[in-house]
């Protein structure tokens, strides 16, 4: 997944961790947009990191910011900590924004992912945060998986590329969400 539209997603890093600021406390979801993310993140300090991304925790081990882990089962396929702990670590605590990736977005299924174990726990990630901004390439729209995360209406925003026809765009923004296309 990372060799896929590798430029689109290093810009869409780069737009989303323009919205990081000193002292925000963030959740990282696991994906190959948020691992872009996760390394153009290691030049701001002053924040503190949940993530249950292995790959995640593993980029920002280089930077001087606070990195949590949430714990739980994991995930071989993704290297992500997923399950009923990881849950539980995920209700305790509070974040300004959550930036995630998914595996599919489609206008009437929702937020999807593989598998039913890591849609909740992307769903808790959403729960424990003020802010949620989707980092998706246009090639994840129209896609749709096994487990739904959530609906479209409970994103704030979402960034991504140029890929996608005007319609596409404005229907999601028809539905409350802010899209930004870089």
């Amino acid at each position: 997944k990372e060799k896929i539209k590798t430029a689109e997603k290093e810009r869409i890093a780069k737009f989303a961790v323009g919205l990081v600021k000193r002292g925000d406390v963030i959740i990282v979801d696991s994906g190959s947009t948020t691992l872009q993310f996760a390394r153009n993140l290691k030049n701001i300090s002053g924040i503190t990191i949940i993530t249950n991304s292995l790959n995640v925790a593993s980029e920002l081990s280089k930077s001087d910011n606070k990195v949590i882990l949430t714990g739980g089962e994991m995930d071989i396929d993704s290297l992500t900590l997923v399950g009923s702990l990881a849950d539980k670590i995920l209700q305790n605590v509070f974040a300004d924004k959550l930036f995630m990736g998914i595996d599919g977005i489609d206008y009437n299924a929702g937020l999807t992912t593989p598998t039913i174990l890591e849609a909740n726990t992307i769903n808790m990630m959403m729960q424990s945060a003020s802010e949620k901004i989707l980092l998706a390439d246009s090639s994840k729209f129209g896609r749709k998986s096994l487990g739904v995360v959530n609906k479209i209406n409970e994103l704030d925003k979402i960034i991504t590329d140029d890929g996608l026809d005007k319609e596409v765009v404005d229907k999601y923004k028809s539905a409350g969400v802010e899209v930004i296309v870089v």
